[in-house]
């Protein structure tokens, strides 16, 4: 469990055995590769995962924001664009595959601005299966990408959505929006919607947002998912 440095050519966080059979990409919250992305990677790895996270943020510095300092987490995601995120997954995969791990024993998930990443990475082809927990921009594009409605048609892999209702960013209108969206994809898809849920339900380091039936069922949904959809190396 650390920090590697050069393996996709920026900062990772690594975590478990490479002999591992499957492999998840973790992919942040706004809030940067903090302890609790950290932590989420390493209880993956309890199920038998070879788990990275790579650092979106590394041409900023790759800062942890503090959970409180929003208006830091939405300037360092207005900097963002599509052909970096584009580079930075595809290197990520590029050096799972370099460990054995081709695309369909590789998945992704993602949590905040790292579910919508998650959804553009499974347009990509380079991964078997992904997750989204609470992912925005379903009409409105952000951090370079199209709104995720644009982006449901070239969806390629399996993709799960997790929301909550509760969630004053995602109207549940967009939600549905979305769930019609991807049922017209060339991709196994499903949204689960979370009566009691806030924005940041999976977040047990944030009291306020962390929803802990929500939290627990998503996860478990999120094993089950890849465990359907991703093939061991």
């Amino acid at each position: 469990m650390s920090s590697n440095q050069h393996s996709p050519g920026f900062p990772v966080y690594v975590s478990g055995s490479s002999e591992e059979p499957r492999a998840l990409v973790v992919l942040q919250e706004g809030f940067g590769v903090n302890d609790h992305v950290r932590n989420v990677a390493d209880r993956f790895t309890d199920a038998e995962y070879f788990v990275v996270a790579p650092h979106l943020y590394h041409r900023s510095g790759s800062p942890e924001v503090p959970y409180d300092d929003v208006d830091q987490a939405v300037s360092l995601m207005a900097e963002m664009s599509a052909p970096g995120l584009t580079n930075d997954l595809n290197a990520t995969t590029d050096f799972l595959a370099t460990l054995g791990y081709g695309s369909s024993s590789v998945g992704v998930v993602g949590f905040c601005m790292g579910g919508s990443v998650a959804f553009y990475a499974a347009t990509l082809a380079t991964v078997g299966a992904a997750v989204s927990f609470y992912g925005g921009g379903v009409t409105k594009g952000r951090m370079g990408l199209p709104p995720l409605l644009e982006l449901a048609p070239m969806l390629r892999a399996p993709w799960l959505g997790l929301f909550g209702d509760l969630d004053a960013g995602i109207p549940g209108e967009d939600v549905e929006a979305l769930r019609e969206a991807t049922a017209r994809a060339h991709a196994t898809t499903q949204i689960i919607r979370y009566p009691d849920a806030h924005h940041g339900f999976h977040c047990d380091a944030r009291p306020d947002a962390y929803n802990e039936d929500a939290a627990r069922d998503g996860y478990r949904r999120t094993l089950d998912f890849f465990g359907e959809h991703l093939a061991d190396k």
